[in-house]
């Protein structure tokens, strides 16, 4: 690996660009000048300086081939710049496939064919978005109408939103609701309207169920065969026959309705239900109940 004091005479605009070099050889097997110059907007020379300064780093990660006329990986190549992740990888694919990123912004080269399971466009509007994160930001109370499924017709209540969340699905933020006393979620999608702000004496540490972390302990379905078992445990990167997936006490309702244990394992066939919750009465006696948020729905 690079020495830690060569590396920081490093300025941050040459090291995003010899990270670049990096993540082309390790994904697509080759870089050259052109791709520096169409990137990042440098000249040929600056291209060349690159190639060459990543060179010094790293001697065995790519030679020039004369015949293809561009540098490839190296037969003993060793990332220096980055470690290769492939969750990063399939989420910069999904963002260019989504419309997210621009294609022409993604380091990807030749994107693979890509296509996804539908997810319906949530409609949140982006001035409450605006509102919301800058209650956040200014730890204030804000006054919101908010449909809400209990309830049959919209209510105006004021509400002191500290954070953002994704269930999977949908975005929320969870606030201390001023008119139930309590912390709570809200879909940014159901708030129809905000019309005022003002000061709160609520503020995230006084959200428990938010600091709150609970570890979910899953393992394949007792009733796969072992090799269908072995192969669950690839899907989820068990050890020893089990995953630990972290997740906050708040959105505890959503990641077990998310992963499919929001049921008992006998409610599905094996082959559907495929994990079940390994330590299930740990999780349930220490939170009690876990019933459905009321604006979860």
């Amino acid at each position: 690996m690079i020495l830690e004091n060569d590396r920081s005479e490093l300025r941050w605009g040459v090291e995003q660009r010899l990270e670049f070099i990096e993540f082309r050889l390790f994904w697509e097997g080759y870089v050259n000048r052109s791709d520096l110059m169409e990137k990042f907007g440098v000249s040929v020379n600056q291209a060349s300086t690159d190639l060459n300064r990543y060179i010094g780093f790293a001697p065995d990660n790519m030679v020039y081939d004369k015949s293809a006329r561009t540098y490839v990986r190296g037969s003993e190549f060793k990332p220096q710049f980055l470690e290769p992740d492939a969750s990063r990888y399939l989420a910069q694919l999904q963002s260019v496939a989504d419309g997210i990123l621009d294609r022409e912004d993604a380091w990807i080269a030749n994107l693979p064919p890509y296509a996804a399971a539908p997810t319906p466009v949530r409609g949140v509007n982006s001035a409450t978005l605006r509102s919301v994160v800058g209650a956040i930001r200014r730890s204030e109370a804000v006054e919101v109408k908010y449909q809400s499924l209990s309830s049959p017709e919209p209510r105006w209540r004021w509400i002191a939103p500290h954070a953002i969340a994704f269930d999977g699905f949908r975005w929320h933020t969870r606030a201390f609701c001023q008119t139930d006393d309590c912390f709570k979620d809200f879909l940014l999608s159901r708030m129809l309207e905000i019309r005022g702000s003002g000061e709160s004496d609520k503020s995230a540490g006084d959200d428990h169920d938010w600091l709150a972390e609970i570890t979910l302990e899953v393992g394949p379905h007792p009733d796969l065969s072992e090799t269908q078992a072995k192969v669950i445990a690839l899907d989820y990167g068990m050890r020893g026959g089990k995953a630990k997936i972290k997740v906050r006490r708040a959105l505890l309702y959503y990641a077990l309705k998310r992963l499919g244990l929001d049921t008992a394992p006998e409610a599905r066939t094996p082959q559907d239900q495929q994990i079940v919750l390994i330590n299930r009465d740990e999780i349930f006696s220490g939170i009690g109940a876990a019933g459905a948020p009321e604006d979860s729905k």
